[in-house]
C-alpha cells in the first residue's frame, strides 16, 4: 500500500492535534513538510519519534520490493527483475528482458553458431546491442568460457538459473496466463512465493515468425529472460527494437545529440534539413534522407526530446535557438546552397528563422517525412545537381 503525503500526514502528532506535533526533532519544520517527503521515499520514517507502529508497518510493507533482482552470469553479469508495477506507464520498468541464446557444444556446428552469436550486433538510436547471455550446453572446456570473457560476453549454465523461475512455452496462451498470475502475485499481493524473476525457454521452431510472434508477447508480458534454442538474426533484432520501446523512462523520451549530421558525403552542395533531436523524428527524417543518395546535412537542435511542434509550444525550438545551432557548426562556411529546409508543421516559423538567419533562405518542408523525397525532387538544387 502506497500513502500519499497527505494520508501520511493523517498518522503524524500535528494531525492528531497532539502536543509533539511540528517538533521539529525529525529536521523538518512541520509534520505535513516531513509526510510530503517521507510519501515520496526522501526521508526516512526512523526520523520521527512519534510515528505509531501501524504507519511503520505500511512502510515496512511498502518498502519491499515486489520482484528480487537477479544477476546472472560469471565475469560479465546481466541483471534481471527488480520490476514494481504491472504496466510500464505506471511508472517505468527497471531492468529489460534479458534475450539468451542456447550454445550446446555437443551439437554439430556448435562452432559456427558461436561465431554468428558473438559477431551479432545492433545499433538503433544510439545505443549498441548484442545477445545479452550464452546460456552454455555440454562438456564445456575452460578455453570458451575464456574467450567469450575476452569478447564481453555474459555465459550461463543451468544451475545458474537457480533463483529464476522457468517456464518452458508450449501453449503461448497457457503462458502468458501463468506469466501474468506471477506478475500480479508480485506486485499486488508482494507474495515472496511469486517474487523471483521469471525466464520463459523457447525450443527450436521451424516457423521463425511464429516463434517471434509468442516471443514478443512474453517480452511484452512479463518475461524477465527469454532462451532461445534458435538463433537467428532477424528475430532478435526484431525483440530487440521491441525492448527498446519498451524499456525505457516515458518521462524521459528519447533523443539524439544536438548537432548536425552528414549524410551521403555531405558537401558544399547539399541540401540543409532542420528538426529536433527527438529520436522517432530524427530517424524518420534521416532515413528518408539518406535514400535520396545526395549529400545533405541534418541541423538537430537541442529541444528536451520533444517532437517539432511539441517544442515549439514548449519554447523550446524557437528561432534563436536554430540560429545558435546553425551558427556554433559554421555551417554557412561549409555550404554553397543558402537553403535550409523546415518541417511544415512549422511553416509560421519561415519569416522569424530569416531573420534569425539572413544568409539563408527558408524553405516550408512537407508536414510528414515520407514526402520528403516528392518534395526535394523539385528542388532547383536537386535539379541541377541531377542535370549534371
Amino acid at each position: 500500500m502506497e500513502l500519499s503525503g497527505l494520508q501520511v500526514f493523517k498518522y503524524l502528532p500535528a494531525a492528531k492535534r497532539l502536543p509533539e506535533g511540528n517538533c521539529k526533532k525529525c529536521g523538518f519544520p512541520t509534520c505535513m513538510a516531513f509526510a510530503l517527503k517521507l510519501a515520496k521515499n526522501q526521508t526516512e520514517i526512523e526520523l520521527c519519534s512519534y510515528a505509531p507502529e501501524e504507519l511503520k508497518e505500511i512502510f515496512e510493507q511498502g518498502m519491499k520490493k515486489p520482484q528480487k533482482e537477479v544477476l546472472l552470469g560469471h565475469k560479465h553479469k546481466v541483471l534481471i527483475g527488480g520490476e514494481n508495477v504491472l504496466f510500464r506507464h505506471d511508472k517505468t520498468f527497471v531492468n529489460k528482458t534479458a534475450i539468451a541464446v542456447v550454445l550446446d557444444v555437443s551439437q554439430v556446428g556448435w562452432d559456427e553458431k558461436f561465431k554468428r552469436i558473438t559477431e551479432f550486433e545492433i545499433t538503433r538510436i544510439n545505443e549498441t546491442f548484442k545477445v545479452d547471455l550464452v546460456y552454455l550446453k555440454g562438456d564445456v572446456q575452460p578455453e570458451l568460457t575464456q574467450k567469450l570473457d575476452d569478447l564481453g560476453f555474459a555465459y550461463i549454465f543451468k544451475d545458474d538459473l537457480k533463483d529464476v523461475m522457468q517456464i518452458e512455452d508450449e501453449n503461448i496462451f497457457e503462458t502468458i496466463q501463468t506469466l501474468t498470475k506471477i506478475r500480479k502475485k508480485a506486485v499486488l499481493e508482494k507474495d515472496e512465493n511469486y517474487s523471483n524473476p521469471v525466464t520463459v525457454y523457447f525450443r527450436h521452431d521451424e516457423n521463425t515468425l511464429k516463434l517471434m510472434s509468442r516471443a514478443a508477447f512474453c517480452l511484452c508480458k512479463y518475461t524477465n529472460l527469454i532462451i532461445f534454442e534458435d538463433f537467428n538474426e532477424a528475430l532478435i533484432s526484431t525483440l530487440i527494437t521491441l525492448r527498446q520501446n519498451i524499456y525505457t523512462d516515458p518521462q524521459k523520451p528519447l533523443q539524439v545529440e544536438s548537432t548536425v549530421y552528414e549524410f551521403n558525403n555531405a558537401d558544399e552542395n547539399s541540401l540543409i534539413f532542420l528538426t529536433t533531436n527527438f529520436a522517432l523524428t530524427y530517424f524518420a527524417v534521416s532515413n528518408e534522407i539518406e535514400s535520396l543518395n545526395k549529400p545533405a546535412y541534418i541541423v538537430v537542435t537541442p529541444s528536451d526530446g520533444m517532437s517539432v511542434l511539441t517544442a515549439w509550444s514548449a519554447e523550446k525550438f524557437t528561432a534563436q535557438i536554430v540560429a545558435k545551432t546553425v551558427n556554433q557548426f559554421e555551417l554557412a562556411k561549409k555550404v554553397k546552397n543558402k537553403q535550409i529546409i523546415i518541417p511544415g508543421l512549422l511553416g509560421h516559423m519561415q519569416e522569424e528563422i530569416e531573420e534569425a538567419l539572413p544568409e539563408f533562405e527558408i524553405l516550408v518542408g512537407p508536414n510528414e517525412a515520407y514526402l520528403l523525397g516528392d518534395f526535394v525532387k523539385g528542388l532547383t538544387v536537386f535539379k541541377n545537381e541531377v542535370a549534371k
